[in-house]
């Protein structure tokens, strides 16, 4: 069993309707069931390792984007750091997914300028994205781990809309259509997602690693194509390239930077 914990970046608000935000962004960190206890061991000794080195509680939560712009909604232990300190911290903490080999992340970026008609439809089409591809490469068996050839997935996202979530899977079991190009031209067919089991199973990020292990990668995504000013002063919009090891580059072989990032 494969389980992919997911979040995201940005917001799906359309620029016309006031949302600063151009691009949604979603990351999805893949671990298999049999990885899943020394990935998070790898993941504690980190904490442990921030707790030794700033005075980081362990149950403190890392949310990439607050630990740059909105300091005041961090835990206490994270709020007294300094902000290049905060921000030594995100990249320290891809630097640690990094070196999990038992991992890969799924990202996903949507750019709303002209594309969509509305916040619904970027949503839909980033979480339908997501696990279209986490299906994909499950089924072809691109995961590190066990890979055995019956195996299935099952998804925990951050505190999202499960009900809209829960929907968009029960609906891709029955219909998908997808398009394929052809040397004729583009074909629609209709390609059910196989072996996602279950609802989505929500998650507080505030209690997972890895659900903020995901935050960390969606938040490196979004500024790497649309940084604030103060990550690209500091250089923190190329820290998404230091996740490269972990990507997972099947996800999408038409990505010009490599990296396997799905762009819609």
């Amino acid at each position: 069993m494969y389980l992919m914990y997911a979040d995201e970046s940005g917001d799906c608000g359309m620029p016309a309707d006031g949302s600063p935000c151009r691009y949604f962004c979603l990351s999805g960190v893949v671990v298999h069931e049999l990885r899943w206890l020394d990935t998070i061991n790898e993941l504690l000794a980190f904490r442990r390792w921030l707790r030794q080195r700033y005075g980081v509680f362990l149950e403190a939560e890392i949310h990439a984007a607050e630990m740059v712009n909105k300091p005041g909604k961090l835990d206490p232990s994270l709020r007294q750091l300094k902000k290049h300190e905060r921000l030594a911290i995100v990249r320290q903490f891809a630097d640690k997914l990094a070196t999990l080999s038992d991992i890969r992340i799924i990202n996903v970026v949507v750019d709303k300028l002209g594309k969509v008609p509305d916040k619904e439809e970027v949503f839909r089409w980033a979480w339908y994205s997501l696990f279209q591809r986490f299906d994909n490469t499950i089924r072809y068996r691109n995961f590190p781990g066990p890979n055995h050839q019956h195996e299935r997935g099952i998804v925990f996202p951050d505190n999202t809309d499960g009900g809209k979530l829960k929907q968009f899977l029960a609906r891709m079991r029955s219909t998908n259509p997808l398009s394929l190009s052809l040397a004729g031209g583009t074909v629609v067919i209709n390609q059910p997602i196989q072996v996602l089991i279950e609802d989505p199973v929500m998650r507080d990020s505030r209690e997972s690693y890895l659900i903020q292990a995901a935050d960390c990668s969606a938040f490196l995504l979004k500024q790497s194509i649309d940084p604030s000013s103060y990550m690209r002063k500091s250089g923190g919009n190329a820290y998404f390239q230091r996740l490269l090891p972990v990507l997972c580059t099947q996800a999408s072989m038409k990505d010009p930077s490599g990296r396997g990032v799905v762009r819609l």
